[in-house]
C-alpha cells in the first residue's frame, strides 16, 4: 500500500502514570502503524499496555513522548476541539462492556453517534441493523438482548459514522467462544468493506489470529 493509506502512526511513544508514589510505565518507545483496511491485534497479559495504546489511537489520551498521528492529526499537539472532531468523525470504539445506553433501542443506540453530531441517516442505521443480523431486534432495549446481540449493536454503533479507524478493547471478553468468533468475523467483514483500519486488543490468541498482523506487548514494550 502507498503511504497515503497510512491512517495510524505511532513513533517511539511512551506513556506513564502515577500510582501513589510509584510511576507506572504503561508504554515504552512503542512504534506501530496501521493502513486503511488493515487489522492489527495487540496481545499480552493484563497491564501490558494494550488499553493505553488504544486510548492514544482513540484520541482520549496523549503521549508523554513520541508522536501519535491519527488520520493526519497529531494527537499530542492537537487542541481539544480537534480531538473531539477526530473522535466524532474518524474514530469508532467498541468496548468489552458494550456501553449501550439502556433507555435507547437498538436502532437508537446505533444512531447515537450521528445524533450527537446533529445528523440523521435512517437508511445507514437500517442498513447496519440488517448487516449485524438485528433486523428483528431494532425496537428492543439492551436489557432484552443477549450478550452477543449487545456487542453486535455496539459494533454497528461504532461504524455508523463510517470511521477511518476502529479501536476495539477486548470485544469478545464478555462472550463465549462461539459468539466471540462471530463478532470478530463481523468486525472483519465490515472493516474490509469500509476500508476501516482496525486496532484490537485481546488476550485471546485465537481471536488475534484473525488479524493481518499481531503485535505482542509486555511491560509496555513490543516483544520482538
Amino acid at each position: 500500500m502507498m503511504m497515503k493509506d497510512l491512517v495510524v502512526d505511532l513513533e517511539r511513544v511512551s506513556r506513564s502514570y502515577s500510582r501513589g508514589a510509584e510511576d507506572v510505565h504503561a508504554l515504552v518507545d512503542l512504534s506501530l502503524c496501521l493502513r486503511a483496511g488493515e487489522m492489527v491485534a495487540l496481545v499480552g497479559s493484563s497491564g501490558c499496555g494494550k488499553s493505553t495504546a488504544l486510548n492514544l489511537v482513540a484520541a482520549v489520551d496523549r503521549p508523554d513522548s513520541g508522536t501519535v498521528t491519527v488520520c493526519g492529526v497529531d494527537v499530542g499537539r492537537a487542541t481539544e476541539a480537534e480531538l473531539l472532531d477526530l473522535r466524532r468523525h474518524r474514530v469508532g470504539m467498541v468496548f468489552q462492556a458494550f456501553h449501550l445506553v439502556p433507555h435507547l433501542t437498538v436502532e437508537e443506540n446505533i444512531a447515537l453517534p450521528l445524533a450527537l453530531d446533529g445528523r440523521r441517516d435512517p437508511k445507514r442505521v437500517a442498513d447496519l441493523v440488517l448487516r449485524v443480523g438485528l433486523d428483528h431486534r431494532g425496537s428492543h432495549y439492551p436489557s432484552e438482548l443477549s450478550g452477543g446481540e449487545q456487542q453486535r449493536t455496539a459494533v454497528a454503533r461504532a461504524l455508523v459514522h463510517k470511521p477511518r479507524v476502529l479501536v476495539a478493547d477486548e470485544p469478545t471478553g464478555n462472550l463465549d467462544s462461539k459468539i466471540g468468533a462471530e463478532v470478530v468475523a463481523l468486525l472483519n467483514e465490515l472493516r474490509r468493506e469500509q476500508g476501516t483500519a482496525l486496532l484490537m486488543a485481546t488476550h485471546d490468541r485465537e481471536v488475534a489470529a484473525a488479524a493481518d498482523r499481531v503485535v505482542e506487548l509486555a511491560d509496555g514494550r513490543e516483544v520482538v
